[in-house]
């Protein structure tokens, strides 16, 4: 892990005060080089004729760019830099609303799958994974599309308290999957299914694997969603990939 994904003073030595970082617009975001950093009146608070910066507009961004840069990258290969460069903001205010780069991942694991599992009928919840890990949104774009199962896949083994994040979300979706089906094995095929779902992300979005790798989003969703109506007998049968969509 680089040093500079945790907060805090050294151990093991004594604390020595971190410079100053540059001047930040109200954002937090350093001044675009060459450009003056815009003066604050005396006591702090936004420049004149502006407003105050908008301490849940950072904090969301944050997330929004934690969430995109975790699922593309992994737990390890995130840096806080990357995270503070994708939100715009000084990487200061990072540690102000997290605490460390740990602290943020759970809060992103935790909401992102959360969201989508609260948001999506069980029936409905396979296509929906597949739909967002085979197909994600662009870099800048909001979209709200969870790439809960993106992060975990890139995530494992990255340390003790990480991957319990990555474990108690696997286990959240392997339950919803589960309830689709009335057997009395009902918990194994939902693991059967998560896992199912976890290996053509691997192959596809990690590995890079042809021809999967090039299949349409839609189509390998229709084939999987068809074949795991045998196991899940719950599961709403794939949409008409022509029908037009609430």
């Amino acid at each position: 892990m680089k040093a500079d994904d945790e907060a805090g003073p050294s151990r093991g030595g004594p604390w020595v005060r971190p410079a100053p970082p540059p001047a930040a617009d109200d954002d937090g975001a350093p001044p675009p080089d060459g450009a003056p950093a815009r003066q604050r009146p005396p006591g702090g608070g936004a420049p004149a004729g502006e407003r105050p910066p908008d301490r849940a507009s950072t904090r969301e961004r944050l997330l929004a760019a934690a969430s995109g840069l975790f699922a593309e990258r992994g737990y390890e290969r995130a840096t806080v830099r990357d995270i503070a460069s994708r939100a715009r903001v000084n990487q200061a205010l990072l540690f102000r609303h997290f605490g460390s780069k740990r602290a943020l991942f759970g809060e992103v694991v935790s909401r992102d799958g959360t969201e989508q599992l609260r948001n999506t009928p069980p029936e409905r919840l396979v296509e929906t994974v597949l739909t967002s890990m085979l197909a994600p949104p662009a870099l800048d774009g909001g979209g709200g599309s969870s790439r809960s199962l993106e992060t975990l896949l890139r995530s494992v083994g990255a340390g003790d308290e990480v991957s319990a994040a990555v474990t108690a979300l696997g286990d959240d979706y392997a339950r919803a999957l589960a309830t689709l089906s009335d057997a009395d094995d009902n918990g194994l095929r939902g693991d059967l299914a998560l896992s199912w779902l976890l290996g053509i992300g691997l192959m596809r979005v990690v590995v890079g694997k042809r021809p999967l790798a090039d299949a349409d989003a839609g189509e390998v969703s229709r084939l999987v969603v068809g074949t795991l109506g045998g196991l899940l007998d719950g599961m709403a049968p794939p949409r008409d990939r022509g029908a037009g969509q609430d």
